[in-house]
């Protein structure tokens, strides 16, 4: 599958004229040199990166760039980096007088560049630095504001370097995490198709079938990831392009991101506000896979003749500001505007709970993902330990309310849990 000719978009048998603004994608061994090419109108250029990623590529980024006018920001890489706030504000610092952004580094790098190039107008590059993650190529900024997890509609790259030599050697949880986020697309997939009938959502069905070819293929290769091998990581890294490219196509990250992501947003969050451990974003993923795989299959045992479940006022507001804290009341305001709990849904799953049903059991078993994950060697024993039973079973009651967006995790409510 040609990237940059899926660049081009598309007239879409769902009626809509898909479209990807970026102007280059380049998977391959060496592929950072031709930022000497693409770099020829600027010469005025700021470098964000953070300790570990600039020692990945920046060597070889500012090779190519040579003769060009540089001035950076680098972050430390000795604690995770948050993109909130105080990131935007120090690369926003550093803008007078830049013609061009680039990147260095992976998910919250991307996402810092993504966010500032938006609101300044100034345009960016990213240097790939690890297949961690689908965001390369996607329009939205996955950032922490106001304490928030916020997907923010933002522009896209001129271009993206992902060079494989780097790349195979980028930390292995990293790796582990791409794949994890991959994985994670069987769930968000299903989600899509569950919101087209409970609530009419578009869908397209050539984007769900480039993205499950996507899973299929990275699937086939995994063997080789653990090794390093150059082509596993190659088409590990031209499936997260291709996912990110039918985000953009979509027009949000319904294709990408469902309810195994609520769950990982949750565990971040929550870890942010009280200081508590979680794991890189796709490992949650991952794991957060497995059990909205449970939820799939438990809710196939459950009867849809019932009534809807509606947990007390008062006990829902204590226990949002118990699990979530400073956030709590951001979480509130957005569920209250979208009025999602007084929504009668009830109705529409027993008139469509045939069709409901079909989709569930599409989801891979529990098992089935578990197998492949272990392929990876993550092991789910692993995330018990790190979270526990309780702070899992609230991932699956309040995850949901960080998002504006329908999945399994609501019918699961809906249904009584």
């Amino acid at each position: 599958m040609d990237i940059n000719s899926m660049l081009k978009g598309c007239v879409c048998t769902c009626g809509k004229e898909h479209k990807c603004d970026i102007e280059h994608i380049y998977v391959e061994n060496g592929a950072i040199k031709h930022l000497a090419e693409l770099c020829k109108e600027f010469e005025k250029i700021l470098i964000v990166a953070d300790e570990n990623t600039y020692s990945a590529a920046g060597a070889q980024t500012i090779a190519a760039l040579s003769g060009k006018n540089i001035h950076s920001v680098i972050f430390s890489g000795k604690s995770i980096l948050i993109p909130d706030e105080k990131a935007i504000e120090r690369v926003k610092e550093k803008l007078d007088e830049s013609e061009l952004i680039i990147g260095i580094g992976s998910g919250v790098i991307q996402d810092l560049c993504k966010y500032v190039s938006h609101f300044s107008k100034i345009p960016y590059m990213i240097v790939a630095t690890a297949p961690s993650m689908d965001g390369y190529a996607s329009s939205g900024a996955a950032m922490i504001l106001g304490g928030m997890k916020e997907t923010v509609p933002a522009g896209l790259p001129k271009a993206i370097l992902a060079d494989t030599d780097v790349l195979k050697n980028a930390p292995i949880d990293m790796i582990k995490a791409g794949y994890g986020d991959i994985i994670g697309k069987l769930s968000a997939l299903n989600d899509w198709k569950l919101s087209k009938v409970v609530n009419g959502e578009y869908f397209c069905q050539y984007i769900y079938d480039t993205t499950y070819e996507m899973i299929q293929k990275t699937v086939d290769t995994a063997k080789g990831l653990l090794k390093r091998d150059e082509k596993s990581i190659k088409a590990l890294s031209e499936a997260l392009m291709i996912v990110g490219i039918m985000m953009s196509f979509a027009t949000n990250s319904r294709p990408a991101s469902g309810s195994e992501h609520h769950l990982s947003h949750f565990f971040e969050i929550v870890g942010i506000v009280k200081n508590e451990p979680y794991f890189v974003h796709g490992i949650d993923v991952a794991y957060s896979t497995i059990v909205t795989a449970k939820i799939r299959e438990e809710l196939l045992k459950r009867s849809f003749d019932v009534k809807q479940y509606k947990q007390s006022s008062d006990i829902y507001h204590t226990k949002m500001e118990e699990i979530y804290g400073s956030v709590s009341q951001g979480c509130i305001a957005l569920q209250e505007k979208l009025g999602t709990y007084q929504r009668d849904r009830l109705s529409i799953y027993k008139a469509h709970e045939k069709e409901i049903r079909e989709i569930l059991a599409e989801m891979p078993k529990a098992n089935e993902i578990e197998e492949m994950l272990s392929v990876v060697e993550l092991d789910l024993d692993g995330f018990y330990k790190m979270y526990g039973e309780k702070k899992i079973k609230n991932a699956v009651k309040y995850a949901k309310d960080l998002k504006d967006r329908y999945t399994v995790l609501w019918l699961n409510y809906d249904l009584g849990e």
